[in-house]
């Protein structure tokens, strides 16, 4: 259902962001990797029957490309799920090396960020809950949640980290 109204979303505590894909280099080889994309399927399937995983929800895309998005309630419980034996992601993952490793066919690629409160903003206009509007929980983006300043909790443009000592 599509919501006529400015709104922003909130996810209670600390949260990861991750984003994974695929890209398809050579169309042709089908058995490259169609067995990649279907190991997405079962991963997720396993994830919504165990919510003490931490996974919280996703959104995907598909063309030559795959990406989606995954929310975590944790970097710690996104790598152990990642590790775990008993699960369908180190099997897929060992499957792909055995199978594609570096050959070219198929390209797979992760990106992962740790979010807490202040640290991320977002906001949809015209649209159905999606992404971390799906997540956590919608609201309108009036009052001091206008900009994306107001919606970052401080009124005032993000600071990046310092920079390390050297």
């Amino acid at each position: 259902m599509i919501r006529n109204e400015r709104l922003t979303a909130t996810l209670e505590g600390d949260f990861v962001v991750f984003l994974i894909g695929l890209r398809i280099n050579s169309p042709l080889k089908i058995h490259r990797w169609w067995p990649v994309m279907r190991a997405m399927p079962r991963m997720l399937d396993e994830l919504h029957r165990h919510p003490e995983l931490g996974f919280i929800h996703a959104e995907m895309w598909f063309s030559r490309s795959a990406v989606m998005v995954q929310y975590w309630r944790s970097m710690a419980q996104l790598l152990a799920y990642a590790k775990d034996r008993n699960a369908e992601h180190l099997p897929a993952w060992q499957a792909f090396n055995k199978s594609v490793g570096t050959n070219g066919s198929v390209g797979i690629w992760h990106e992962t960020y740790a979010a807490s409160s202040g640290t991320y903003e977002n906001v949809y206009v015209n649209m159905p809950p999606f992404g971390l509007g799906k997540a956590g929980t919608l609201q309108p983006a009036s009052g001091g949640r206008q900009s994306a300043a107001g919606r970052l909790g401080s009124g005032q443009r993000a600071q990046p980290p310092e920079a390390p000592p050297q």
